[in-house]
Order: C-alpha cells, then structure tokens, then sequence
C-alpha cells in the first residue's frame, strides 16, 4: 500500500481542495438568507472535514513514499504539473486545517453581522489555499496556494477586523508578499539548474551544489522566516492578532504559522542539506532569540490577543529549533508541537472571542474574577493556560520536551557550542510562559468581582462548549497517548532525515575554505 491514489473510487485530496471551493460558489450564486448561508458553509465545512478523515484511517504508516498522489498535466510547455500527494508529515496539517475551519464557522455563527455571506465564503476559499499548500508536489502549484491564501485572509482582517484593520492589513500583505516573491526567484533558479522541473520529489534528489544550496536557502529563510514568524520579521503577527475577527486569529494562528516551519520540512531540509547544515548556528539563534526575547515581551503585554500572539512566536520557536537538530525526537517534536500549538492557540483566541463578545474590549486590566459568573468557561480557559505552559498530561508537553531531549543529544555540524546549553536556554521558555500565561489567568478570570460590566457576563452557551470540546479532547488525547500521531509521521522523518544529513563534505570544505561563495557554479 505504498502509494494510495484515492479511497472508495474518488481522489481525496483534490475532493478535500476542491470541496469547500464548489462550496464557496454555490453559496455564493444560490444562498442568500443570513441562517442558511451559516448553515451550508458549515455542512461545506464538516463534508470536507469528513473527506479528509481517510489520510488519517487509510495512511499507510509503513513508508516513507507519498500517499494518495494524483498526477495530471497541467502547463506542458514549462512541465509544470497538477501533482499531489502527502506523507506523514504534511496529512496531519491537512486534517487539522479541515478541523479548525469547521471550528472558525460555528464560532463566528452570532458575533458576525454584516456581510455573513462574504465572510463565509471567505473562509471556505482560504480552506481551499491552506489544504493545496500542505497537499502540492510540484513547486508552482504550491506557488499557486501558498500566493492565493494571501487574498482570502486580507479580506478577513481587512473588511471584518478591527478599528486599526487597514494598517494590519497591508503589513501582513507585504511582509508576506516580499518573502514569497524571492521564493518564487529561487524557485525559478531551481527549474532551471535542475533541468527544467518543478516536481518537488525530483528537486529533493537533484544533487545541487553548495553554492547554489546556499542562496536558495538564504531566500526560502526570508520567505518561511516571516510565516513561522521568526524574529525579526515577526512584528506582522501581533498587529494582525490584535485587529483579525476572533476566527481569523484562529486560523492564523492554528495553521498559516504552520506553513513557514512546513516550508523548511519540505523544501529547505531535503532539498537543500548542505546549506542547512551550514545555517544551523543562525537557526539556533533566531531560535532562541524567539523563544526567551520574545516570552520576555509577552510578559508586557496588556492585550490579551497580543499576549496570546508573542505566546505563538515563542512556541514556534521551539518549532524551528526542533527542525534544524536533525535528530528523531527534535524533528518530530517540531511536529507534535505545530500540530499542539494548532489546537491550544486556537482554544486560547477562541476564549479570548467568548469575552470580547460580552465585554467588547481585549483589555487585561478591564477583566478581574470571571470565575464568579463563568465558571464553566475558567475551567475551560485554566486547561487550555495548563496546555499552554506544557503541563505534563497535555500535548504541548509531549512536544516541548521531545525537542528538548532531541536538542541535547544532537550533534549538528559546526554549531559551535555544544547542543546541551541549547536545550537548557531553551527551557528557560517553559517558566517564562508559565509567568505571563498564569499571570494573565489570574488577573482575567480569579480574584473578587470589583467590575459592575464583569458581573453582568453570562456563562459560555451551548454552541460556544460545543466547539471546545473537540480542542480539549485532543489535547489531552495527545498529552496521554501521542503514539498514534508519533506512527503516522515517524518513517516519513525518518527519511527526511537521512536526506538532510547525506552530505556534509560540502560544507565542511566550505567552512575551510572562508565561504560564503561569490557565485554559483
């Protein structure tokens, strides 16, 4: 069962692409009462939701070889090719995005009121982008979602954010623009040197040379840097957190994060070894500097959304540090934490949405003994802050440490320091998080009721619960038996490791010789 073209006679992943598109279109020319536009786009929703399950029931977690590959010509005359197919690293994305769209749309059921068909459709548009993204194997098409997810999400924050929504807008747009057009030059530059392909399972094999590994690498940096983000391009994401509807904070931070680290997993590490080998010291640093500076400025915050955005930073962080010390338990550990982080932001921006709705402010200091008249949503809200600081028994956790442990017992090439003091300054973020999450608890949801507005909240509804409980299950899920995740993805890194450490000749001769190079040959 190495390669598994569709399941019960349909192809999958276009089906999970293409779905919530025909949707978008049919609700668009046919629907136009306000209760039926949210009920289609919900049933869109959990159909694709429900078409994606198979990646998960029919994975074939023997092999390392992509899965469920679809193969049509599209532009022959620069072979540029409709081809998908994922393996166990990029299905789990896939299955999580089709989740957390589900997720955004009952969530945005009452607090949105005006213009709740384009908002809708919106969404199921980007759900199109972010599973073609995760499911592309030629570099074009993957060009092609990885662009167009751009349009829906600035019309989600532009049309429905807040009063600064203009501003957070055009920062993210061409913050994100300007990475993507060097990764489409870098692209092109790969075509070209590697005769004439844009496949991406036939660049990871073309054995290019470390000059020209080098600058490509430098570009696809800039471009994956300001997704994961990565310090110092990271000051986009605060602002859009702060003025994103309280969904579009969801889907931000729960998966279009994931496509910057995604990006070094599938093109940076197998494509180009040499030269990740030679940037591991500047990954580590970007990397710490993520993980403490950044806990250190989210203990500042007095926004909630914006607390909760450098939280992200940080806890990607831990992604890109796991990524880049090519062992088992890093890798995988950058894994179960994008996929952890997915569930716990998006619980945390979706707790923030529960009292902005009552309360209509993002404030800390606004709040103060929540649990008095909500205590269903403190209990909730304390597991997600537990799950957030990497308590034992949650996700995080499982994540968290298995970079750790894999970060002190690595040895990159020419880090420069030894690995251990890495995974110790690394720690340091569990007890920064700690502080700045609970403190935030404290101040928001514990203490005495002084605030006659706080007194007046009601407890979370039904349809509020009702779209927790899929995130709490989860994360305790994977916090108690993260096994079946760890199966699906283990092979898949497995080889994704040996491709990122076959050679390292290159870079040593480099070092030697005082590279960077001057040209490419």
């Amino acid at each position: 069962m190495g390669e598994l073209n569709n399941v019960l006679g349909f192809p999958i992943l276009s089906l999970s692409i293409f779905l919530p598109l025909i949707g978008a279109a049919a609700i668009w020319l046919f629907v136009h009462n306000d209760q039926a536009v949210r009920w289609s786009a919900l049933l869109v929703s959990v159909a694709t939701f429900l078409v994606t399950l198979p990646l998960w029931f029919s994975f074939d977690t023997s092999t390392h070889h992509m899965q469920f590959e679809e193969f049509h010509p599209w532009i022959e005359t620069f072979n540029i090719n409709y081809q998908l197919g994922v393996d166990g690293i990029s299905a789990p994305f896939i299955l999580l995005t089709s989740l957390l769209t589900v997720i955004c749309v009952i969530s945005a059921w009452e607090c949105i009121a005006k213009r709740i068909k384009e908002y809708m459709i919106a969404f199921l548009v980007l759900e199109t982008t972010l599973i073609g993204v995760f499911a592309a194997l030629d570099t074009i098409l993957f060009y092609f979602f990885w662009e167009a997810m751009l349009i829906p999400m600035y019309l989600i924050i532009g049309i429905w954010g807040g009063k600064n929504r203009v501003y957070a807008t055009v920062k993210f747009f061409l913050y994100t623009l300007t990475g993507s057009v060097l990764m489409l030059i870098a692209l092109l530059a790969m075509y070209f040197e590697a005769g004439n392909t844009f496949s991406i399972l036939a660049l990871m094999d073309y054995p290019f040379s470390f000059a020209w590994q080098f600058w490509i690498f430098l570009a696809f940096l800039i471009a994956f840097a300001v997704k994961v983000p990565m310090w110092p391009v990271h000051t986009w994401l605060p602002d859009a957190h702060t003025e994103a509807p309280t969904a579009g904070s969801v889907i931000l931070a729960g998966i279009l994060l994931k496509m910057g680290a995604y990006g070094f997993l599938r093109f940076s590490l197998p494509m180009l070894p040499d030269a990740s080998q030679y940037f591991v010291p500047l990954m580590v640093g970007l990397s710490l500097i993520a993980i403490v500076y950044i806990s250190l400025v989210a203990m500042m915050q007095t926004d909630l959304k914006r607390l909760i955005a450098y939280s992200s930073i940080a806890h990607m962080g831990f992604v890109t540090l796991g990524t880049f010390m090519f062992t088992q338990q890093a890798v995988e550990g950058a894994i179960i934490n994008m996929i952890s982080h997915g569930f716990v932001a998006a619980a945390l921006f979706l707790c923030v949405g529960v009292m902005y709705d009552r309360l209509h402010t993002r404030e800390i200091g606004d709040y103060g003994g929540v649990v008095n008249v909500m205590p269903v949503f403190a209990a909730v809200m304390l597991l997600f802050c537990m799950a957030n600081v990497a308590l034992p028994g949650a996700s995080s956790f499982i994540g968290e440490i298995m970079v750790l442990i894999g970060t002190f017992n690595a040895e990159p090439v020419h880090l420069g320091m030894s690995t251990k003091w890495v995974a110790i300054a690394a720690a340091t973020s569990i007890v920064l998080s700690a502080c700045y999450t609970l403190w935030m608890y404290k101040r928001v949801i514990m203490g005495d009721l002084t605030k006659d507005t706080v007194k007046s909240m009601p407890d979370m509804s039904v349809r509020e619960f009702a779209y927790f409980v899929p995130l709490i299950l989860l994360v305790v899920w994977m916090g108690l038996y993260p096994l079946p995740v760890l199966d699906v993805m283990h092979v898949s890194v497995t080889h994704l490791i040996e491709q990122a450490t076959t050679s390292k000749d290159a870079v040593a001769q480099a070092l030697a010789q005082g590279l960077p190079p001057t040209g490419m040959h």
